[in-house]
């Protein structure tokens, strides 16, 4: 039969284990579960001890006793700090898993609702377009209204030239047709006093000769 002083090097062992455990549990390297059964496995064998410390004498028994509720407090401590940190895990893990399905949900309702947004995004786009393709026809129109205008403004403005220089050319034309006269007035003068000198001339000669 397994003896008090062959268990307790076990359940210190154990105890060793458990805070090694934890550590690891801490890290993130091992789960909090295979932690906690170890430390079960530690207070089974702590029951056990104190139940072969009745067999022991008096003076045996209390130093036995010491030692197994330190042990006790021990494990305890461990218990309490796996429990902590596993509350905090779990705890992350339903906050990630939250949040996981609330994105879940909007990648889903964006995806229902995605395609009457493109349409609306669509539509809005072709709204825009085509107001600027107004803007441009009356910017166009405009262009060719005042292009228009211009047109007649200087058509107005060629007849009046048009008709000024006419008014000029038959002012030019009655110029012309008097100073034709009066050149050939001036010729027909020149004759007449040519004429005159060559009939004093002869008139001269025969008197004084």
């Amino acid at each position: 039969m397994t003896s008090i002083v062959e268990l307790f090097p076990k359940c210190r062992k154990l105890a060793y284990d458990s805070r090694q455990q934890l550590a690891q549990v801490q890290n993130g390297i091992l789960h909090a579960s295979e932690l906690f059964l170890l430390l079960d496995e530690l207070s089974r064998q702590l029951d056990m001890m104190s139940e072969m410390v009745l067999r022991e004498t008096p003076a045996q028994r209390e130093v036995w006793k010491r030692k197994i509720k330190a042990l006790q407090e021990e494990a305890n401590d461990i218990r309490r700090q796996g429990e902590h940190y596993d509350r905090m895990v779990n705890t992350n893990v339903r906050h990630q898993k939250e949040r996981d399905e609330l994105l879940t949900r909007r990648r889903q309702h964006k995806e229902i609702h995605g395609g009457e947004e493109r349409d609306l995004t669509n539509l809005a786009d072709e709204a825009t377009s085509w107001q600027q393709s107004q803007y441009m026809v009356n910017d166009l129109i405009s262009s060719g209204e005042a292009s228009y205008n211009a047109l007649r403004s200087q058509r107005q403005q060629m007849r009046g030239v048009s008709k000024f220089l006419g008014q000029i050319d038959d002012r030019l034309g009655i110029s012309n047709s008097t100073m034709r006269i009066i050149e050939r007035r001036d010729v027909t003068d020149a004759y007449f006093v040519l004429g005159g000198c060559v009939i004093t001339c002869i008139v001269i000669y025969f008197v004084w000769f």
